[in-house]
């Protein structure tokens, strides 16, 4: 009984010493548990070019209206709308501009003359022939052959690949059952336009011969404006060209996780 009494003081002793172990356990585990919640974040926002790009033409752009946002089959109204809102994109008018200095440049059409006035009969014929071009190829001519006018980006594949699908498209197109078939309505409609600008455009212009010269250029503009929609994504980025386009709807399949809060 006697050693009992003499050794409990010294078991009172040895119990606090477990404790010490546990006190660093918490100092520990914070720094372990701290990088990972600012590191989570990360992944989120760095997304793969593939994903951005795909971000991208969820918006619909204002500078080419007819770069496709989804799969589905456009209505007769909706290709009208696409039509219209073509023929007054940036991108149309820039290239009017541009293509009606060039041909003051090189006296092509010669019978407006030159100077300002000249520039302007050039620059107004342009804008007649591609507006009518667009209602030809993106309206009329689509919706009597069930076509969709739109420009579908590849969005993967070497540049030499995406160089020759984009200007594959002046002469090979999807229809609205989603098959591709020959895009009469790009063929036929440039055609048309061209033909239908022998009404106002001056008299030397008005034969076989030049009617088909201006049609081979229109197309093979064509072709190279696709060129530079198939990487327009990658320019829109890279330009960080927000104001660009319009906002895009919200995906509810996308959850943002909340931050959480430091402990």
């Amino acid at each position: 009984m006697l050693c009992a009494l003499i050794g409990l003081p010294a078991l009172a002793q040895q119990e606090p010493k477990p404790t010490p172990p546990t006190a660093p356990a918490p100092d520990q585990t914070t720094p372990d548990q701290t990088p990972p919640e600012q590191t989570a974040p990360k992944p989120q926002n760095m997304p793969v070019a593939i994903e951005d790009t795909m971000k991208i033409l969820a918006k619909k752009s204002i500078f080419f209206p007819d770069l496709a946002t989804d799969k589905r089959a456009l209505s007769p109204l909706q290709k009208l709308q696409l039509a219209t809102d073509n023929s007054i994109a940036p991108s149309t008018i820039a290239g009017d501009l541009i293509g009606a200095g060039i041909d003051q440049a090189t006296n092509s059409l010669s019978g407006y003359g030159g100077g300002w006035a000249g520039y302007g009969k050039r620059f107004g014929s342009s804008i007649a022939t591609g507006t009518t071009d667009q209602y030809f190829r993106t309206f009329l001519l689509p919706t009597a052959l069930h076509q969709d006018p739109r420009y579908f980006v590849l969005l993967r594949g070497t540049p030499t690949k995406r160089i020759l699908y984009a200007i594959s498209r002046v002469l090979v197109t999807e229809t609205d059952a989603r098959t591709e078939q020959i895009n009469w309505s790009e063929i036929g409609g440039a055609l048309m336009a061209e033909s239908f600008a022998n009404v106002y455009l001056p008299s030397e212009e008005r034969t076989v011969g030049r009617t088909f010269r201006r049609y081979g250029i229109r197309v093979g503009f064509d072709g190279a404006i696709n060129v530079i929609k198939e990487y327009w994504p990658t320019i829109f980025r890279q330009l960080r060209l927000s104001s660009v386009s319009s906002a895009p709807q919200p995906d509810p399949g996308v959850v943002t996780p909340p931050a959480e809060q430091p402990r």
